[in-house]
Protein backbone atom coordinates (compact mmCIF):
# COMPACT_ATOMS: atom_id res chain seq x y z
CA UNK A 1 0.00 0.00 0.00
CA UNK A 2 1.39 3.04 -1.39
CA UNK A 3 1.11 6.22 1.58
CA UNK A 4 2.06 9.67 1.17
CA UNK A 5 3.59 12.05 4.02
CA UNK A 6 2.81 15.65 3.53
CA UNK A 7 5.64 17.74 3.78
CA UNK A 8 3.91 21.17 3.41
CA UNK A 9 5.87 24.03 2.10
CA UNK A 10 9.58 23.35 1.44
CA UNK A 11 11.90 25.43 -0.28
CA UNK A 12 13.96 23.99 -2.42
CA UNK A 13 17.61 23.97 -3.12
CA UNK A 14 17.00 26.55 -6.36
CA UNK A 15 15.48 29.09 -3.51
CA UNK A 16 11.76 28.03 -4.60
CA UNK A 17 9.73 27.06 -2.46
CA UNK A 18 7.38 23.91 -3.58
CA UNK A 19 4.13 24.49 -1.31
CA UNK A 20 2.18 21.54 -0.64
CA UNK A 21 4.88 19.03 -1.68
CA UNK A 22 3.97 15.37 -1.18
CA UNK A 23 6.79 12.54 -0.83
CA UNK A 24 5.00 8.97 -1.55
CA UNK A 25 6.31 6.30 -0.08
CA UNK A 26 5.49 2.17 0.31
CA UNK A 27 6.89 0.06 3.43
CA UNK A 28 7.69 -3.13 3.80
CA UNK A 29 7.93 -5.47 7.56
CA UNK A 30 7.56 -3.90 10.59
CA UNK A 31 9.46 -1.50 12.65
CA UNK A 32 10.90 -3.34 15.34
CA UNK A 33 10.96 -1.55 18.82
CA UNK A 34 14.67 -0.59 18.74
CA UNK A 35 13.44 1.38 15.92
CA UNK A 36 17.01 -0.38 14.09
CA UNK A 37 15.99 -2.33 11.50
CA UNK A 38 15.42 0.36 8.79
CA UNK A 39 16.56 -0.29 5.16
CA UNK A 40 16.16 3.25 3.02
CA UNK A 41 15.84 1.83 -0.56
CA UNK A 42 14.97 4.76 -3.07
CA UNK A 43 13.53 4.41 -6.42
CA UNK A 44 15.41 4.89 -9.88
CA UNK A 45 15.05 6.38 -13.20
CA UNK A 46 11.48 6.19 -14.72
CA UNK A 47 9.85 4.16 -11.97
CA UNK A 48 8.10 3.29 -8.82
CA UNK A 49 8.35 1.49 -5.51
CA UNK A 50 7.03 -1.34 -7.41
CA UNK A 51 10.58 -1.56 -9.66
CA UNK A 52 12.42 -2.30 -6.33
CA UNK A 53 9.86 -5.03 -5.64
CA UNK A 54 11.74 -8.27 -6.94
CA UNK A 55 14.82 -7.26 -4.85
CA UNK A 56 12.39 -7.46 -1.53
CA UNK A 57 11.33 -11.01 0.15
CA UNK A 58 11.54 -13.70 2.45
CA UNK A 59 14.68 -15.37 2.40
CA UNK A 60 16.22 -12.36 0.23
CA UNK A 61 18.84 -10.11 1.94
CA UNK A 62 15.90 -7.22 2.20
CA UNK A 63 13.56 -9.61 3.67
CA UNK A 64 10.88 -8.38 5.32
CA UNK A 65 10.46 -10.09 8.12
CA UNK A 66 13.67 -9.11 9.44
CA UNK A 67 13.69 -5.51 8.43
CA UNK A 68 11.57 -2.71 7.85
CA UNK A 69 11.92 -1.76 4.33
CA UNK A 70 11.07 2.43 2.81
CA UNK A 71 10.79 2.92 -0.33
CA UNK A 72 10.82 6.18 -1.26
CA UNK A 73 9.21 7.68 -4.43
CA UNK A 74 11.62 10.03 -6.61
CA UNK A 75 10.38 13.88 -6.61
CA UNK A 76 9.42 14.12 -10.16
CA UNK A 77 8.50 10.13 -10.93
CA UNK A 78 4.46 10.83 -10.97
CA UNK A 79 3.73 9.70 -7.59
CA UNK A 80 5.87 12.10 -5.24
CA UNK A 81 5.64 15.59 -6.21
CA UNK A 82 5.71 15.80 -9.91
CA UNK A 83 4.67 18.13 -12.96
CA UNK A 84 2.15 15.89 -13.92
CA UNK A 85 0.32 15.87 -10.18
CA UNK A 86 0.84 19.74 -9.10
CA UNK A 87 -1.50 22.69 -9.40
CA UNK A 88 -0.49 25.66 -11.18
CA UNK A 89 1.83 27.74 -10.57
CA UNK A 90 4.32 25.19 -10.43
CA UNK A 91 2.48 22.34 -12.61
CA UNK A 92 3.80 21.19 -16.08
CA UNK A 93 7.43 23.03 -17.32
CA UNK A 94 7.10 25.38 -14.82
CA UNK A 95 7.51 22.73 -12.06
CA UNK A 96 10.96 23.63 -9.93
CA UNK A 97 14.26 21.68 -10.45
CA UNK A 98 14.71 19.37 -7.59
CA UNK A 99 18.30 18.38 -6.37
CA UNK A 100 19.23 14.99 -4.94
CA UNK A 101 20.07 17.29 -1.90
CA UNK A 102 16.35 18.14 -1.69
CA UNK A 103 15.00 14.27 -2.37
CA UNK A 104 17.27 13.01 1.07
CA UNK A 105 16.13 16.02 2.79
CA UNK A 106 12.63 14.81 2.41
CA UNK A 107 13.40 11.02 3.01
CA UNK A 108 15.02 12.25 6.14
CA UNK A 109 12.15 14.04 7.37
CA UNK A 110 10.00 10.89 6.48
CA UNK A 111 12.41 8.64 8.54
CA UNK A 112 12.91 10.95 11.27
CA UNK A 113 9.47 12.83 11.30
CA UNK A 114 7.18 9.70 10.58
CA UNK A 115 8.87 6.54 12.36
CA UNK A 116 11.37 8.49 14.84
CA UNK A 117 14.40 6.74 13.32
CA UNK A 118 17.51 7.82 14.37
CA UNK A 119 20.02 5.00 13.00
CA UNK A 120 19.39 3.47 9.38
CA UNK A 121 21.03 -0.02 8.87
CA UNK A 122 21.09 0.12 5.02
CA UNK A 123 20.33 2.20 2.27
CA UNK A 124 20.83 1.20 -1.05
CA UNK A 125 19.49 1.38 -4.41
CA UNK A 126 20.16 0.85 -8.26
CA UNK A 127 21.16 3.79 -10.96
CA UNK A 128 19.23 7.59 -9.68
CA UNK A 129 18.88 5.27 -6.49
CA UNK A 130 22.46 4.10 -6.36
CA UNK A 131 23.16 8.20 -6.63
CA UNK A 132 20.31 8.55 -3.52
CA UNK A 133 22.36 6.40 -1.58
CA UNK A 134 25.54 7.96 -1.81
CA UNK A 135 23.93 11.00 -1.27
CA UNK A 136 22.22 9.67 1.92
CA UNK A 137 25.70 8.54 3.18
CA UNK A 138 27.63 11.73 2.35
CA UNK A 139 24.66 14.06 4.05
CA UNK A 140 24.10 11.67 6.99
CA UNK A 141 27.31 9.96 7.84
CA UNK A 142 26.45 9.32 11.61
CA UNK A 143 23.07 8.08 10.81
CA UNK A 144 23.77 5.57 7.98
CA UNK A 145 25.79 2.06 9.03
CA UNK A 146 25.80 1.20 5.33
CA UNK A 147 25.68 1.49 2.07
CA UNK A 148 25.03 -0.20 -1.02
CA UNK A 149 25.02 1.69 -4.49
CA UNK A 150 24.81 -0.37 -7.82
CA UNK A 151 25.08 0.84 -11.25
CA UNK A 152 24.94 4.42 -10.54
CA UNK A 153 27.84 7.10 -9.41
CA UNK A 154 28.59 9.39 -6.36
CA UNK A 155 28.79 12.48 -9.39
CA UNK A 156 27.20 12.22 -13.07
CA UNK A 157 29.98 11.85 -14.79
CA UNK A 158 30.34 14.88 -18.13
CA UNK A 159 29.66 11.50 -20.09
CA UNK A 160 26.43 10.73 -18.63
CA UNK A 161 25.48 14.38 -18.47
CA UNK A 162 25.86 14.36 -22.81
CA UNK A 163 24.13 10.92 -22.72
CA UNK A 164 21.05 12.44 -20.99
CA UNK A 165 21.57 15.74 -23.75
CA UNK A 166 20.71 13.26 -26.40
CA UNK A 167 17.67 11.58 -24.52
CA UNK A 168 16.26 14.74 -23.62
CA UNK A 169 16.75 16.64 -27.49
CA UNK A 170 15.00 13.60 -28.68
CA UNK A 171 12.01 13.98 -26.38
CA UNK A 172 11.73 17.84 -26.89
CA UNK A 173 12.31 17.70 -30.67
CA UNK A 174 8.46 16.54 -30.69
CA UNK A 175 6.25 19.77 -32.30
CA UNK A 176 3.68 18.59 -29.51
CA UNK A 177 6.19 18.89 -27.16
CA UNK A 178 5.46 23.01 -26.95
CA UNK A 179 7.95 23.74 -24.16
CA UNK A 180 6.37 21.30 -21.74
CA UNK A 181 2.54 23.18 -22.05
CA UNK A 182 1.58 20.18 -24.15
CA UNK A 183 -2.23 18.84 -24.38
CA UNK A 184 -1.33 16.15 -25.62
CA UNK A 185 1.81 13.51 -24.46
CA UNK A 186 4.92 14.38 -26.96
CA UNK A 187 4.54 10.67 -28.13
CA UNK A 188 7.20 11.00 -31.33
CA UNK A 189 9.41 12.33 -28.79
CA UNK A 190 9.26 9.43 -26.14
CA UNK A 191 9.74 7.03 -28.65
CA UNK A 192 12.54 8.80 -30.12
CA UNK A 193 13.53 8.76 -26.61
CA UNK A 194 13.43 5.25 -25.84
CA UNK A 195 15.11 4.40 -28.55
CA UNK A 196 18.12 6.45 -28.21
CA UNK A 197 17.77 4.61 -24.64
CA UNK A 198 17.51 1.43 -25.26
CA UNK A 199 21.33 2.02 -27.34
CA UNK A 200 22.55 2.51 -24.14
CA UNK A 201 21.08 0.33 -21.52
CA UNK A 202 22.53 -2.48 -22.47
CA UNK A 203 25.45 -3.66 -23.85
CA UNK A 204 26.99 -4.46 -27.24
CA UNK A 205 27.48 -8.13 -25.88
CA UNK A 206 23.66 -8.31 -25.15
CA UNK A 207 22.71 -7.58 -28.56
CA UNK A 208 25.27 -9.63 -30.32
CA UNK A 209 24.43 -12.56 -28.08
CA UNK A 210 20.65 -11.82 -29.01
CA UNK A 211 19.90 -12.04 -25.26
CA UNK A 212 16.68 -10.04 -25.65
CA UNK A 213 15.03 -13.56 -27.87
CA UNK A 214 15.73 -15.35 -24.67
CA UNK A 215 13.82 -12.81 -22.24
CA UNK A 216 10.66 -13.66 -24.97
CA UNK A 217 10.87 -10.65 -27.68
CA UNK A 218 10.91 -11.75 -31.09
CA UNK A 219 13.15 -9.65 -32.71
CA UNK A 220 15.12 -6.53 -32.44
CA UNK A 221 12.07 -4.30 -33.31
CA UNK A 222 10.35 -6.40 -31.05
CA UNK A 223 12.22 -5.31 -28.09
CA UNK A 224 12.28 -2.01 -28.75
CA UNK A 225 8.57 -1.11 -29.78
CA UNK A 226 7.34 -3.17 -26.67
CA UNK A 227 10.36 -3.25 -24.24
CA UNK A 228 11.25 0.17 -24.47
CA UNK A 229 8.35 2.58 -26.09
CA UNK A 230 5.85 1.16 -24.37
CA UNK A 231 7.58 1.10 -21.39
CA UNK A 232 8.27 4.73 -21.85
CA UNK A 233 4.90 5.82 -22.72
CA UNK A 234 3.59 4.70 -19.08
CA UNK A 235 5.76 8.21 -18.30
CA UNK A 236 4.67 11.81 -18.41
CA UNK A 237 7.08 13.68 -20.70
CA UNK A 238 7.91 16.78 -18.03
CA UNK A 239 7.79 14.24 -15.49
CA UNK A 240 11.22 12.20 -17.00
CA UNK A 241 12.78 15.75 -17.55
CA UNK A 242 12.50 16.77 -14.29
CA UNK A 243 14.09 13.40 -13.26
CA UNK A 244 16.81 13.71 -15.71
CA UNK A 245 17.55 17.07 -14.36
CA UNK A 246 18.17 16.12 -10.95
CA UNK A 247 20.23 12.66 -12.45
CA UNK A 248 22.10 15.56 -14.80
CA UNK A 249 23.04 17.53 -12.17
CA UNK A 250 23.95 14.81 -9.48
CA UNK A 251 26.67 15.53 -7.46
CA UNK A 252 27.13 14.36 -3.37
CA UNK A 253 29.44 17.64 -2.27
CA UNK A 254 27.29 20.22 -4.22
CA UNK A 255 25.62 21.22 -1.23
CA UNK A 256 26.11 24.01 1.50
CA UNK A 257 27.72 21.01 3.41
CA UNK A 258 30.83 20.17 1.12
CA UNK A 259 30.71 23.40 -1.09
CA UNK A 260 31.84 21.25 -4.12
CA UNK A 261 34.83 19.48 -2.14
CA UNK A 262 34.17 16.19 -3.93
CA UNK A 263 36.95 13.94 -2.36
CA UNK A 264 36.33 15.75 1.19
CA UNK A 265 32.39 14.20 0.79
CA UNK A 266 33.57 10.89 -0.13
CA UNK A 267 35.70 10.61 2.69
CA UNK A 268 33.01 11.77 5.02
CA UNK A 269 31.05 8.61 4.05
CA UNK A 270 31.29 7.07 6.83
CA UNK A 271 29.28 3.98 6.00
CA UNK A 272 30.31 -0.10 5.81
CA UNK A 273 29.74 -0.37 1.69
CA UNK A 274 30.05 -2.64 -1.43
CA UNK A 275 29.75 -0.45 -4.84
CA UNK A 276 28.74 -2.52 -7.65
CA UNK A 277 29.35 -1.39 -11.19
CA UNK A 278 28.23 -3.29 -13.69
CA UNK A 279 31.16 -4.22 -16.23
CA UNK A 280 29.39 -3.46 -19.00
CA UNK A 281 27.78 -0.27 -18.65
CA UNK A 282 28.10 2.92 -20.98
CA UNK A 283 27.41 5.47 -18.40
CA UNK A 284 28.00 4.13 -15.02
CA UNK A 285 31.75 2.20 -15.94
CA UNK A 286 33.56 0.74 -13.54
CA UNK A 287 36.35 3.04 -13.62
CA UNK A 288 34.03 6.27 -12.37
CA UNK A 289 33.53 3.84 -8.85
CA UNK A 290 36.76 2.69 -8.75
CA UNK A 291 37.93 6.65 -8.08
CA UNK A 292 35.21 6.93 -5.78
CA UNK A 293 35.95 3.79 -3.60
CA UNK A 294 39.65 4.99 -3.41
CA UNK A 295 38.72 7.78 -1.46
CA UNK A 296 35.85 6.21 1.08
CA UNK A 297 37.08 4.88 4.06
CA UNK A 298 34.85 1.38 3.91
CA UNK A 299 34.57 0.80 0.24
CA UNK A 300 34.77 -2.42 -1.11
CA UNK A 301 34.63 -2.61 -4.86
CA UNK A 302 32.33 -5.18 -6.23
CA UNK A 303 31.79 -5.59 -10.14
CA UNK A 304 28.92 -7.22 -11.61
CA UNK A 305 29.95 -9.44 -14.13
CA UNK A 306 27.15 -9.36 -16.69
CA UNK A 307 27.19 -8.27 -20.76
CA UNK A 308 23.46 -6.82 -19.10
CA UNK A 309 25.58 -3.41 -19.50
CA UNK A 310 23.02 -0.82 -16.95
CA UNK A 311 19.83 -3.30 -17.12
CA UNK A 312 22.39 -5.77 -15.20
CA UNK A 313 21.37 -3.29 -12.21
CA UNK A 314 17.37 -4.07 -12.77
CA UNK A 315 15.60 -5.39 -9.36
CA UNK A 316 14.88 -8.66 -10.90
CA UNK A 317 16.10 -8.16 -14.65
CA UNK A 318 18.48 -11.02 -15.31
CA UNK A 319 18.04 -13.75 -12.07
CA UNK A 320 21.87 -14.12 -12.12
CA UNK A 321 23.00 -10.22 -11.50
CA UNK A 322 20.03 -10.25 -9.09
CA UNK A 323 21.41 -13.06 -6.92
CA UNK A 324 25.17 -11.53 -7.01
CA UNK A 325 23.50 -8.19 -5.98
CA UNK A 326 21.66 -10.22 -3.10
CA UNK A 327 24.87 -11.79 -1.95
CA UNK A 328 26.44 -8.74 -1.44
CA UNK A 329 23.88 -7.51 0.56
CA UNK A 330 23.61 -10.39 2.49
CA UNK A 331 27.33 -9.99 3.35
CA UNK A 332 27.14 -6.36 4.31
CA UNK A 333 24.42 -6.63 6.26
CA UNK A 334 25.83 -9.43 8.62
CA UNK A 335 29.39 -7.43 8.93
Amino acid sequence: MTDTFELGDVVLQSGLTLRAAKLSYTTYGELNAGRDNVIVFPTFFGSNHTGNEPMIGEGMALDPSRYFIIVPNLFGNGMSSSPSNMPQPYDRARFPKVTYYDNIAFQHRLVTEKFGVERIALVCGFSMGAQQSFHWGALHPDMVVRIAPWCGSARTSRHNFVFLEGVKAALTADDAWNNGWYDRQPTKGIQAMARVYAGWGPSQAFYREKVYIEMGFSSVEDYLITGWEGRFRETDANDFLTMIDTWQNGDISDNPIYDGDFEAALGAIKAKAIVMPSQTDQYFPPEDNEIEVAHMPNADLRVIPSIWGHLAGGPGRNPSDTQFIDDALKELLNR
